[in-house]
């Protein structure tokens, strides 16, 4: 691993193992703030996927925070780093746009504070989706899927004129 994903990765994860904690702590005040969003998303996500979500706000922030503590850890310490950008990436837009829905506020202070805290999301966002998509140096699984899908077809074409000569030399036996 080189020294900036050594860096790196704790550094992004750092945010959320914070923000965990906190949202941990102040689960109901958090709750009021989320409810907007759940009471939208909850139920297209069992329409969707058919699985028991929970509808308390309360009790969606807790998993939230307890998802991104997990993962947040795991990034830190690079145990499975792309799975768990991955998971961070997608629990940060739903709380992103729970916590930091600029556009909804009047007061121009208050706005702009919501306004760059929520571009501070995207931007880690998108650290979070580069390290979802890091190999470390190794090759991916796309490009390995790609290669084994060559190796198979300069495979099938070494066998096929094998037996076409075979075929060609056997006919030469019989008559």
């Amino acid at each position: 691993m080189t020294v900036s994903r050594l860096i790196a990765r704790p550094m992004l994860a750092s945010m959320f193992v914070v923000g965990s904690v906190n949202a941990l702590r102040n689960a109901p005040a958090l709750a009021a703030k989320a409810q907007p969003i759940t009471d939208k998303v909850v139920p297209q996500l069992r329409k969707a996927t058919g699985l028991p979500i929970p509808e308390d706000p309360t009790t969606l922030v807790r998993i939230n925070a307890g998802t991104q503590l997990v993962a947040g850890a795991a990034l830190a310490t690079g145990r499975a780093p792309r799975l768990s950008a991955l998971v961070l990436a997608a629990s940060l837009v739903p709380t992103t746009f729970a916590g930091h829905a600029f556009w909804e506020h009047d007061d121009a202070a208050v706005k702009k504070q919501h306004q760059l805290n929520f571009f501070k999301n995207v931007s880690m966002l998108g650290g979070l989706l580069i390290a979802a998509g890091d190999t470390d140096g190794k090759p991916g699984v796309a490009w390995r899927a790609r290669r084994a899908a060559g190796d198979a077809k300069r495979e099938a074409k070494h066998l096929a004129k094998s037996a076409r000569r075979e075929a060609k030399l056997a006919k030469a036996k019989v008559t």
